[in-house]
This record gives C-alpha cells, sequence and structure tokens, in this order.
C-alpha cells in the first residue's frame, strides 16, 4: 500500500513526523507537505508562480506553495501510479464545523479525493498537541480498516482526535459537521511604523453542537468521523430559485 501523507502546518511539524512513523509500519509512506505553516490556506492553488519540490534531510518532501498544492503535484507530477490513499495531518487544533471550510489539512485531503484517492484529515483537538501517538494510533486503526474492507466508492473523511491518553477514548462515531457562532471582529491594532493594521479575530464558539455532531462527540471523548462530499449545491433552494428568477 502507498499513502501519501500531507498537512498544513509545514514538514517540520511534530504532527506529521508522528503520523509518518506510524502509517510507515502498515504502508509505503511518501511525505510531501508545505515548506511553512499554511494553516487556514483552505483549497487554494498556486497559479500566480511555479511551484519548487525540495527534499529535507529527513526524506520529506516540501513544496514552497499550498497543501492543495502539494497533493495536486505530487499526484499529478510526481508519482507514476495513484497512490492508494491521501492522509492529511496530524493537525495541532480541531477541524471541525465550519472550522472545515478554511482548514489547509481537510482542503489536503480534498484534492486527494477530487483526485480519485481515498482520503482521511486528521486533526488533534487541541492547541497543547499533548498526545500526537494518540491520533497517530487512530490514523492508523482507519488505515488498517480501509485497507481490510475498502469503501465501495471514494470517501473523504474528516476525523478529529480527543487530545487524550489513548485508553481515555470512548470510541469511534459518525458524526455530522455542527456548527459555530459567528466569528469575532478583526482586531485593529498599530504597526511598529505606526500605521494601522488588523488581525483576523478568533473563531466564534460552538453553536450547534448537540448529539451526533463532530462537537459534541470529541467533548465525550470520542473520535469523530465525517464523511463530507464536495457538491456545495444547496438543493433544497433549486426551486425556490427557480421561482424567484421566473417573476
Amino acid at each position: 500500500m502507498r499513502i501519501l501523507l500531507c498537512n498544513d502546518d509545514g514538514y517540520f511539524a511534530p504532527g506529521i513526523e508522528h503520523l509518518a512513523r506510524a502509517l510507515a509500519e502498515l504502508a509505503e509512506v511518501t511525505v510531501v507537505a508545505p515548506e511553512r505553516d499554511r494553516s487556514g490556506a483552505s483549497n487554494s492553488l498556486t497559479l500566480d508562480r511555479p511551484l519548487s519540490l525540495r527534499r529535507a534531510a529527513s526524506g520529506f518532501y516540501y513544496v514552497n506553495g499550498t497543501p492543495t498544492d502539494c497533493v495536486h503535484l505530487a499526484v499529478t507530477g510526481m508519482f507514476d501510479e495513484l497512490p492508494d490513499m491521501v492522509v492529511s495531518g496530524i493537525n495541532i487544533g480541531a477541524n471541525m464545523g465550519d472550522d472545515t471550510i478554511y482548514s489547509g489539512t481537510v482542503a489536503a485531503a480534498t484534492e486527494g479525493f477530487l483526485l480519485g484517492v481515498p482520503s482521511l484529515a486528521i486533526s488533534l483537538c487541541s492547541k497543547a498537541g499533548e498526545h500526537f501517538e494518540t491520533a497517530a494510533r487512530v490514523a492508523c486503526e482507519l488505515v488498517g480498516l480501509l485497507q481490510r474492507q475498502a469503501l465501495p466508492e471514494p470517501a473523504l473523511l474528516n476525523v478529529n482526535v480527543p487530545d487524550v491518553p489513548y485508553e481515555q477514548l470512548r470510541g469511534q462515531v459518525v458524526t455530522r459537521l455542527g456548527k459555530r457562532h459567528k466569528a469575532e471582529p478583526v482586531v485593529r491594532t498599530l504597526s511598529p511604523r505606526n500605521e494601522t493594521v488588523y488581525w483576523v479575530g478568533a473563531a466564534g464558539g460552538a453553536q450547534d453542537a448537540g448529539e451526533g455532531t463532530d462537537f459534541y462527540a470529541v467533548q465525550q471523548h470520542q473520535v469523530s468521523v465525517t464523511p463530507l462530499q464536495v457538491d456545495l449545491t444547496h438543493y433544497a433552494q433549486l426551486a425556490l430559485v427557480r421561482g424567484w428568477l421566473a417573476q
């Protein structure tokens, strides 16, 4: 089995190092990741300049682009054949609810899915990053399951793992995405040159976080596994908009 491993925190991040070591027990792993932290890059592709592919002393490849660039470059320009799976992570911090729209971690997995490869996004739900080994073990379990019993069609799974020792996990549950409150306003401040600058505000707190959501599962120390799709069509509004246009 051949796995393409990516992330959005950069090729030097501890999460991808933990995951590469763990997955190497199951498969042939190739790491292609951004040269720097590209958190929040979403699904952006670099179209205004060429990309470069370099290899670090660790053996990891790194690209001067986004997580999506990394997967696209690897799958369409580096490999002779499609990898069997794309795994993205381990991200430091959760990617739940609305976060998935902005997440570079989820975007890397999404690009693999769009290219026809089963893909997993793995996130550790804290900024402390105390238990990467828990998320790595969960990732290996899911990869092993897909090896033994593949889904009948390519899947895009968003996996959020509580940052606790593995023994404290309360199982894995299939969830839907929750929803956050509106984000905090931007923070205005002055630069050293006395120019007004703005920092993007913090994400809003969980709003739709009831049972069945990813937020609820992680709060209960359960691993949240959410199948994602790329079709953004709002099917319930098709008839509404047709009627509106016909007036």
